[in-house]
């Protein structure tokens, strides 16, 4: 697949419990990007953006803001290998 790509992704600050992966996803079916997203234990969340290259920067863009009631401190991203993903989930 030319000009997919795939993005590890961990944002630090006020992210948990304001609705931050419920917004991602919906981003994320938005732009049409694969992946997953869920809350770490250390106060972090860690999303997988997998689609064409635009959309996936996209979406770490949209990481800086991301739901309305957060407070988003730092964004790392670290691109990888696609392994194709299929649709975008919350995980547990």
């Amino acid at each position: 697949m030319a000009g997919r790509t795939r993005a590890h992704v961990f944002v630090s600050g006020t992210v948990q419990g304001v609705y931050y992966r419920a917004n991602t996803r919906d981003a994320a079916h938005e732009k049409g990007v694969d992946g997953w997203v869920k809350n770490l234990n250390d106060g972090r969340v860690e999303a997988v953006f997998e689609g064409p290259e635009d959309a996936v920067e996209g979406m770490i863009e949209w990481c800086h803001t991301g739901s309305p009631a957060a407070d988003v401190e730092d964004v790392q991203a670290e691109f990888e290998e696609p392994k194709s993903e299929d649709g975008f989930e919350i995980r547990y």
